[in-house]
């Protein structure tokens, strides 16, 4: 039994510390951190009390010092752990698989550098290069080419870059823009599994035909034809075997990239990679599940059915055979936009005109919005009608950015530069201290230069634009530089169809037709009957609430209370702030009376060389760092 009792004991020594000191600091810390700030405490303790347990012998008083000790040792050395190893670092059983990741990672790191090195961009890496005025168009070039190398994540990087007119030179936005993603199709019995598995039976059982060749391929999937029982003919997406586990290590790697670029450039921090690149892999990953692109290709087809309009095709999705990586749909005869010639000169403007409202009519009446009309995207079909294809990357804006986004067009369509100011302040999520009269006099330069009539908008103009918004600092929420993305891609997109198609006229027609529409009796009358719906409630309590304020006045009743630190968040601020000056002066305290009790002599004696006032400076001096610490740990963490 006294076997049983010491082994409890130990047990106790080593472990009860540390779960204090944890206690204590408010930390994570699960049981390997545990155990060891227990064998640090107790080393600790050892070498600092033993000797005077073996002088003295075992008495109540050395015991609770040698506790105290431990307890501080232990917070220590888990504060220690936690600065080296944040909580969820240190898990043996994942150990192998992280090496392994990190072996798989590294040489990665290896090809990656290798493929940069081999274009010239390793300074750039590292942050020692900086591009020259006159070197911009052949780093741009040598970007494109390592990006192209990289593979799939990295094309899909440079394409997502190419619409960020914001942030970078027309140079490399111009270069990135011709980045094509295809691959050679992946082996049949690799598809034929892919297939399996996302439909839940065999390809012949589920279609009566099935083209084993694709009719395109890219690196995330390729695309066949089939056609069902029931004689329609279908296009079959499917995801390419193995992608997946491509995609996340590539995307881990950007992300530590971006991160290690912000962090040593300064290029890298004025961009915020970092941000940029976790809402590339957002992105990426949506695009990687076919269930996203079914569900925004419902929601389109839905807007424009409900508004009637049928002028642009879209596919008709077959929901029953869909699946994350399996998407099947109607298929659409046509030419892609890139390869096609229009019939005329005016066919080609129809088009063109027909394109650039079906997108506004998406935007500002539907909020849901095909966010990447490139070329390849759009088939003209047979009759000369177009047909817009794949939705992976499908924008939503709410109804007030969409009232918004239709005053910015009022607003482009006036030349007013007040009016642009408010509308983009609106649209935008404005600092503090905006200079809204020199934003715009900047307008109105912009107006003037872009906007005027004759002024034909080019690339010229939405890069003018974005670098107006980056210079005051308006921050452009996700969905309104979809839109902007959006109407810059379809801007090239209509140069192939219509060369000098003036997009900034079209937006002006667009404008007063909206304008038109929304001051017409019908329009008119049915925003009136909402509006009434909406303050009828507010409209009945409204005389009783007037009654009650005038007799309130009368006798002199009104009063208007206010409430400090109302909010709960502000009281738990008030509270964690308090507590932390309160600990700060205990901590304080404990220290000074404790150094004073052991400069105190006399006193009843412990042992032979210790006092009564000393053995309490001791304890109050390891209370005091304790305090000490744990005020320490805790000022180095964000308030509440």
């Amino acid at each position: 039994m006294w076997v049983i009792g010491a082994a409890v004991g130990g047990f106790a020594v080593v472990v009860l510390p540390p779960l204090l000191a944890r206690r204590l600091l408010g930390t994570q810390a699960g049981p390997l951190r545990i155990l060891i700030a227990g064998f640090v405490g107790i080393s600790v303790t050892g070498s600092l009390i033993g000797p005077q347990l073996q002088a003295q012998g075992a008495r109540l008083e050395l015991f609770s010092l040698m506790v105290g000790v431990g307890l501080l040792a232990s917070m220590v050395t888990l504060v220690a752990v936690d600065m080296a190893v944040p909580p969820g670092g240190l898990r043996p059983l994942s150990w192998p698989h992280r090496l392994r990741a990190r072996i798989a990672r590294v040489r990665r790191y290896s090809q990656i550098v290798k493929i940069a090195g081999r274009h010239g961009l390793g300074p750039y890496l590292s942050g020692r290069g900086r591009p020259h005025e006159t070197r911009h168009e052949l780093l741009a070039k040598e970007l494109r080419q390592a990006l192209q190398a990289g593979g799939t994540t990295f094309v899909k990087l440079g394409q997502l870059m190419s619409t960020r007119r914001d942030l970078l030179p027309a140079a490399y936005v111009e270069e990135l823009s011709s980045l094509q993603d295809r691959v050679p199709p992946a082996p049949w019995p690799e598809v034929e599994r892919a297939l399996l598995a996302g439909l839940g039976a065999r390809p012949e059982e589920v279609f009566a035909e099935f083209d084993r060749l694709p009719i395109a391929a890219a690196s995330i999937a390729q695309v066949h034809a089939a056609v069902l029982h029931d004689g329609a003919r279908v296009i079959v997406k499917v995801q390419r075997p193995g992608i997946e586990d491509l995609v996340e290590r590539d995307l881990d790697i950007v992300g530590r990239l971006a991160a290690t670029l912000q962090s040593r450039t300064d290029w890298g921090s004025s961009l915020g990679l970092t941000e940029l690149a976790r809402g590339f892999a957002v992105a990426l990953r949506e695009e990687l599940d076919f269930r996203v692109e079914a569900r925004n290709m419902k929601a389109v087809r839905h807007a424009a059915a409900v508004r009637k309009d049928d002028s642009v095709h879209m596919p008709q999705l077959h929901e029953q055979l869909c699946s994350e990586r399996v998407l099947v749909m109607s298929r659409i005869d046509g030419v892609p936009l890139g390869q096609a010639r229009a019939e005329s000169e005016e066919h080609g403007r129809r088009l063109a005109q027909t394109l650039f409202t079906a997108l506004l009519n998406q935007i500002v009446h539907d909020g849901v919005f095909h966010a990447d009309p490139h070329p390849g995207n759009i088939l003209l079909r047979p009759d000369g009608s177009p047909a817009l294809l794949d939705f992976g990357s499908v924008g939503r804006i709410d109804a007030g950015l969409r009232d918004a986004m239709a005053g910015l067009f009022v607003a482009v369509d006036r030349g007013d530069p007040a009016a642009l100011r408010d509308a983009l302040l609106e649209i935008t999520d404005r600092p503090e201290d905006v200079d809204e009269q020199r934003l715009q006099r900047a307008l109105g330069t912009f107006s003037a230069r872009h906007l005027g009539h004759g002024s034909v908008p080019d690339t010229e103009m939405f890069t003018d634009l974005f670098r107006l918004v980056a210079d005051f600092r308006l921050a452009v929420p996700p969905e309104i530089a979809a839109v902007f993305r959006a109407l810059g891609t379809l801007e090239g997109t209509l140069d192939r169809v219509s060369a000098g198609f003036d997009m900034l006229a079209a937006s002006r027609s667009y404008a007063s037709d909206r304008l038109a529409e929304q001051l017409g009796p019908t329009t008119a009358r049915d925003a009136a009957r909402d509006e009434l719906v909406a303050l009828l409630p507010v409209l009945r309590r409204l005389p009783r609430r007037l009654d009650r304020i005038g007799s309130a006045l009368e006798e002199g009743r009104i009063g208007v209370n206010v409430r400090l630190l109302a909010d709960p968040r502000d009281r738990r601020f008030a509270g964690e702030l308090l507590s932390r000056v309160l600990l700060t002066f205990l901590g304080i305290f404990f220290g000074v009376v404790g150094v004073q009790l052991l400069d105190t002599a006399g006193g009843p004696e412990v042992t032979e060389s210790l006092g009564l006032y000393a053995l309490i400076g001791y304890h109050l001096l390891v209370l005091s760092a304790a305090v000490v610490l744990r005020t320490v740990y805790v000022l180095t963490r964000p308030l509440p």
